[in-house]
């Protein structure tokens, strides 16, 4: 005889295990901190009511200032390997992320956001502020230090333009 399972099981949710799981020391410097160069990319992630995602998880890749997607292994242990063009931060509980990188070449940082709630993961694009043929919506703002700014917002009237992917 079986017994009826209660609620949902580990496999039917996502998350929040991301803080505890997946996050490392220096996960999402891809250049160190205010190093010659460098340009933080930030923002907030917020859920459909408007509030933050204190839970969330942001991957990024780019291509290097000169536009070449870099092909290199070892993205986790980033010290000393040089520019691998891919970071990862967790958001902290006013829902904000950051990223110490460059400005890419190619114009626009791939993004995955992985967030509660989300049985998959979602894609998404951060184009730099004047780039030609940049989509509607996915446009950094540049503040007057020189940061760009970014926030996503997973569902709601601002919701953020996310990609889709056939599957194969």
């Amino acid at each position: 005889m079986t017994e009826a399972i209660s609620g949902a099981t580990p496999g039917q949710t996502v998350g929040p295990f991301f803080h505890h799981a997946l996050a490392y020391p220096g996960d999402a410097e891809l250049v160190p901190f205010g190093a010659a160069g460098s340009v933080v990319l930030h923002g907030y992630v917020h859920d459909g009511a408007g509030d933050p995602v204190p839970d969330a998880m942001i991957e990024i890749r780019q291509s290097d200032a000169a536009g070449v997607v870099p092909r290199v292994g070892g993205s986790l242990r980033r010290r000393g390997a040089g520019f691998t063009g891919w970071g990862r931060c967790c958001t902290d509980g006013a829902g904000h992320y950051w990223f110490s990188t460059v400005e890419p070449g190619l114009p626009f940082f791939a993004v995955t956001v992985f967030a509660r709630g989300l049985l998959d993961r979602l894609f998404t694009r951060i184009y730099l502020p004047g780039t030609d043929n940049a989509v509607d919506g996915l446009v950094a703002s540049r503040e007057d230090d020189g940061r760009l700014r970014f926030d996503l917002h997973l569902q709601g009237p601002s919701e953020t333009t996310f990609l889709t992917f056939p599957r194969t």
